[in-house]
């Protein structure tokens, strides 16, 4: 039986050094299978590639406003109207160059250095690093059964006692990364009522949205008119290397978002704005997708515990299972790299989601083929005996 009984000392491994790894290691010939990032194996939509190649032969590709095309804003105003029977501004919505540069003009426009932000723990390590470039306070409150995997009112309040610190910002994911949490209408108001009330600026990133399996899948906007809400192609949409995402502003906030976005972004790329705004009207396509995450999903919720792996949280949405490891380490940073080395599965340690209690878990994305996702799962269960 596998086994590793001591935490690694060695640099962390993270899910993008796995990825560099099994891209060497698939060079030089191996058979790798990746499950480390959340990146979707099918193509972008064809209307959305169909764009894109007539936009290349026209030629004039260029900069557009700051905050995007005024063709892809209301695109997104009819997305909202269908999905969520919201009424959108389109001069409230602001595109940006992928998710991250969503929370790059968000966290510049809310706070200044010092700000406490609240974050979940387990989470998007991004979150915490961009914060902390930034000069901002980064407050990891747990999730746990507890909480039911989420932020709540009352793990706010505890957190700010035990730090005390009074909060600036909270930042919840839904469906979440890692753990697949999806935060329900109740929830979510909870969470954003009390936000209001304390002058905390409440920041939704609803990137997986589209891709909720069970539970009730809500928008922030739905709720208040004060949420940020970041969005992104690159999930649901098949579109991570466009780099292409959107946010959705309170109405003060988007000139001074404009602003900044002059002077970091320019503009995001015309090339996937064009492609982006054709994406919108896929869904069918994209529900044909969405078919197949939910078949590997079914598979992990059965097959992983089998094997010794048990769910460490929901699988409510998103494409990731979070894993309990302890029964065979307590490194899951060794684990990752050996299981790579030794079998060419590649999955995401927990510690970098999870600094403190990260070493007991793993995250592994089901986001590729069936036939790959049962091929690794084989391979894992025959290397644990």
């Amino acid at each position: 039986m596998f086994s590793i009984s001591q935490r690694s000392e060695v640099e962390p491994f993270h899910a993008m050094d796995v990825l560099a790894e099994a891209t060497k290691r698939r060079a030089s010939g191996h058979p790798v299978i990746s499950m480390a990032v959340g990146q979707p194996s099918h193509p972008a939509p064809r209307a959305a590639l169909e764009a894109a190649q007539a936009a290349l032969v026209e030629g004039k590709i260029g900069y557009t406003d700051a905050l995007g095309t005024t063709r892809l804003k209301h695109a997104l105003t009819w997305h909202y109207r269908d999905r969520h029977g919201l009424e959108i501004d389109p001069a409230r919505i602001a595109i940006t160059t992928g998710s991250s540069a969503g929370f790059n003009l968000a966290f510049l426009s809310l706070f200044d250095a010092g700000d406490a932000v609240a974050i979940a723990r387990p989470g998007y390590p991004a979150y915490r690093n961009i914060l902390g470039a930034l000069g901002l306070r980064v407050i990891e409150v747990p999730v746990t059964t507890d909480t039911h995997f989420t932020l709540t009112p009352e793990s706010l309040e505890a957190a700010q006692a035990a730090h005390n610190v009074r909060l600036k910002g909270v930042l919840l994911a839904s469906p979440a990364n890692p753990t697949g949490t999806v935060t329900g209408r109740q929830g979510l108001k909870a969470l954003a009522d009390y936000c209001t009330a304390n002058s905390i600026a409440f920041i939704s990133d609803e990137i997986y949205h589209g891709l909720t399996f069970a539970g009730e899948e809500t928008s922030a906007l739905e709720l208040t008119h004060e949420a940020i809400v970041i969005n992104s192609f690159s999930k649901f949409y098949c579109m991570t290397g466009w780099r292409i995402g959107w946010m959705v502003l309170p109405e003060r906030l988007v000139r001074p978002i404009e602003r900044v976005a002059q002077s970091l972004y320019i503009s995001p790329p015309e090339l996937s704005q064009i492609a982006a705004t054709a994406a919108l009207g896929a869904t069918a396509e994209l529900d044909v997708y969405k078919a197949s995450y939910a078949a590997n999903r079914e598979f992990l919720l059965k097959r992983l515990p089998e094997i010794g792996l048990s769910i460490a949280s929901p699988m409510d949405g998103a494409f990731y299972a979070y894993v309990d490891v302890t029964r065979f380490t307590n490194d899951s940073m060794a684990f990752a790299k050996r299981m790579l080395a030794e079998i060419n599965v590649a999955a995401t340690p927990g510690l970098d989601f999870d600094p403190l209690d990260g070493n007991r878990s793993m995250r592994m994305s089901y986001a590729g083929s069936e036939a790959e996702i049962v091929e690794a799962v084989e391979r894992i269960a025959a290397w644990l005996k």
